[in-house]
């Protein structure tokens, strides 16, 4: 395995100087900036697999943020068909989907306005341990996390991801969302499209409807979306959009405390930082981050006592076409099927070559060869 070693990133003081800078002032996105929409910079190139077909909501920014499940016994029933697992992608102007590990839709959920999804599974719901699917939900009358839950027991035809219930919040526009598992306790954080932070307990009440207390809340400063916990190093990483990629703690004490990764920078990351993903190579975690502005994927290993640079991938033409300007993202290590014998990352394509937006298929071997991993 070949990776920059060193406790820091080392970014030059000016580059440090205008993303503090920016930090202070920005208030409104800042899309693609690259050298125009579609810009791809530079990285090791690798290939998707397979992809989903488009989102129903033709011409528009639809398609945002996926998450992944996968049996670890015998296949599962969604809607009739038999599956190892699903992806779920949200179409944020119309509702969720759930697709097979083929890409395939299995089911839509019309579900609103929803943004960023995540996935855990073992919660205890009416004595059974079930899959739950939370996401940040910007609907008028539902507006904080959307809850869903799928029974991998259930071999019925008509098996598939229900709807739960609503977590309501104070937060205007919620935007980012995951989950995190710590000790016996599911976590949910919610990231408000301004930087507010809503960290919060999930379980199921004795009605078996969900049950919620928050246990933290704080700013971040400006625009912000993509989040990814990791329970081992009781660590937080949450993206700002304009300003960098930031690790707060885990564990609600810690407050607002926190320390800057990486900075926006040319050939890190270019605004807007977007989906955040972590996966499990063994005993290495990597984290990848979506890079929108240059259609490129940073990746750190983070299983150490600070994240350690390791390099950025592109996503190419090849079986499908390639990936630009990507939102949301996610990760699962292997096997997810037999198709991904080592592990998936699914990530929303904004600029599909036919029809509008989707989420392409890569298998995790190939990102470990492009890098040297």
């Amino acid at each position: 395995m070949t990776v920059r070693t060193g406790s820091h990133i080392s970014v030059s003081f000016l580059s440090l100087i205008s993303a503090l800078t920016l930090a202070a002032c920005t208030t409104t996105e800042v899309d693609f900036q690259g050298e125009g929409e579609g810009f791809i910079g530079s990285g090791a190139p690798v290939q998707a697999t397979l992809e989903t077909p488009s989102v129903g909501t033709a011409g528009q920014d639809a398609a945002d943020d996926p998450a992944i499940w996968a049996s670890k016994g015998a296949p599962v029933m969604v809607q009739g068909v038999s599956t190892p697992g699903f992806v779920a992608g949200t179409d944020k102007k119309a509702g969720l989907y759930i697709y097979g590990l083929d890409g395939s839709i299995l089911q839509f959920l019309p579900q609103g306005l929803l943004n960023n999804v995540d996935v855990a599974e073992g919660l205890s719901v009416g004595g059974k341990s079930m899959v739950v699917l939370g996401a940040s939900d910007r609907s008028p009358t539902t507006t904080g996390v959307t809850l869903f839950l799928y029974d991998p027991a259930n071999t019925a035809s008509d098996n598939g991801v229900r709807l739960w219930g609503h977590v309501p919040t104070d937060v205007v526009e919620p935007y980012g969302f995951c989950f995190a598992q710590v000790g016996t306790q599911l976590h949910a954080i919610m990231v408000g499209h301004e930087g507010e932070v809503r960290q919060f307990t999930l379980d199921a009440g004795a009605d078996g409807k969900p049950v919620t207390r928050e246990l933290r809340r704080f700013d971040i400063g400006t625009i912000s979306e993509g989040c990814v916990a990791d329970p081992a190093t009781n660590a937080l990483y949450i993206g700002e959009e304009n300003v960098g990629l930031w690790r707060y703690g885990l564990d609600p004490a810690t407050g607002a405390a926190r320390t800057l990764i990486q900075p926006i920078a040319p050939d890190r990351i270019v605004a807007d930082l977007e989906g955040l993903a972590i996966i499990t190579d063994g005993p290495a975690r990597y984290l990848i981050a979506s890079s929108q502005g240059d259609s490129t994927f940073p990746v750190w290993r983070v299983d150490g006592t600070a994240p350690v640079w390791v390099g950025r991938f592109v996503v190419t033409e090849g079986a499908v076409d390639g990936i630009t300007g990507t939102d949301g993202l996610h990760a699962l290590s292997g096997p997810v099927g037999a198709a991904f014998p080592e592990g998936l990352v699914v990530i929303q394509d904004d600029i599909n070559d036919v029809g509008t937006q989707n989420f392409k298929y890569i298998d995790w071997r190939a990102i470990k060869t492009a890098l040297g991993l």
